[in-house]
């Protein structure tokens, strides 16, 4: 843990801070005695992030505006600012369903985005000892042709073709970013190593600074609206994905990779379980009682599949040391959460 003298246990970058994952990313690494920088589209975004985290860890935490993190040289002035930075975490990645462009939309960002960034720390950034990405089993999974158990070994088969079709433009762009980063190291040899975080869905308690319910992230927007009523006719489906992993997990896992040694060169599949959406409205109900009446009835249609797809976490429990929140406290404290906030629920 950092002390009251100045000392931290190193500096580190973080890209996209007003992200949800990003949020928990930050809080965990203030908590473990690091000095942040985050990076935020705008001044009143970048003070939300840091009005938001505990009065005593603000003095560690600070922000640069980056309107755009996937522009080149983007980061180049902030590497070089003293102390130099120890550790880069990329959360950044475009995420939006609205897409007029695949290309300007997406795969640029996310490409270019992410190779960029290796190449700036690798020119400006001596002192980085290793880059984390946050990448998504969207990268490896392939929901027309399931592997029995996945694992990091797997990566999902789209191309830039599949790209171009609006419908797997997301997917496809984090197959390509990945494996884009990956390609990089192999050829360019920087002097920092590059651990990468396949999260799936990812659920849990929504940032302390979120303005509203509809800036929420894109998971947690089913166990919102199941708590708002809007599902009380018929649970939409689960599907495609049908595991499920706590923000807070996906967090510790990014603060390991960055520091636990033998990270370094690996991606890592965090997940902590299956699910359903009926299963969580089954937590709710049991959960919230005063939520009950909001819900479809108790006797709704499971829609999990009886052959549904394995996964294999054991890598991030050997190499992270993580033990994995369970799926009923993931979906309690997410739904508390959000009544804390007193956004209207």
């Amino acid at each position: 843990m950092g002390d009251n003298t100045g000392h931290t246990n190193g500096k580190v970058l973080v890209t996209g801070g007003s992200g949800f994952i990003a949020s928990h990313v930050i809080d965990v690494l203030l908590n473990d005695g690091f000095e942040v920088v985050t990076t935020a589209r705008s001044d009143e975004k970048g003070r939300r992030i840091v009005e938001s985290v505990q009065s005593a860890q603000q003095e560690r935490l600070s922000y640069v505006v980056v309107d755009n993190i996937a522009s080149d040289g983007a980061i180049d002035a902030i590497l070089e600012a003293e102390p130099p930075f120890d550790y880069v975490v990329h959360t950044a990645s475009p995420y939006h369903l609205n897409v007029q462009d695949p290309v300007k939309d997406f795969l640029d960002p996310a490409i270019k985005g992410t190779t960029g960034l290796l190449r700036s720390v690798k020119a400006h950034g001596p002192s980085v000892k290793r880059v984390v990405i946050t990448s998504s089993s969207a990268a490896m999974i392939n929901p027309m042709n399931h592997a029995k158990v996945y694992n990091e070994s797997c990566w999902a088969p789209w191309t830039w073709e599949d790209a171009l079709d609006s419908k797997k433009t997301y997917v496809a762009s984090k197959v390509l970013s990945e494996k884009a980063a990956w390609a990089f190291m192999d050829a360019e040899k920087p002097n920092f190593d590059l651990a990468v975080i396949n999260c799936t869905f990812t659920y849990g308690p929504v940032q302390r600074n979120l303005p509203g319910l509809e800036a929420m992230n894109t998971s947690n927007q089913r166990i919102r609206d199941m708590a708002q009523g809007k599902m009380k006719e018929g649970l939409s489906p689960t599907a495609p994905v049908f595991t499920f992993v706590d923000v807070r997990d996906v967090a510790l896992a990014h603060l390991r990779a960055m520091t636990v040694p033998e990270a370094g060169g690996n991606r890592f599949y965090i997940v902590g379980g299956h699910f359903s959406n009926k299963r969580i409205a089954d937590v709710i109900r049991k959960s919230f009682p005063d939520l009950a009446a909001r819900l479809p009835l108790g006797d709704t249609q499971d829609d999990f599949p009886a052959d549904v797809y394995g996964f294999d976490a054991s890598k991030s429990k050997k190499v992270l040391g993580l033990e994995y929140i369970g799926f009923e406290k993931s979906v309690k404290d997410t739904v508390q959460s959000m009544l804390d906030l007193n956004l209207g629920l």
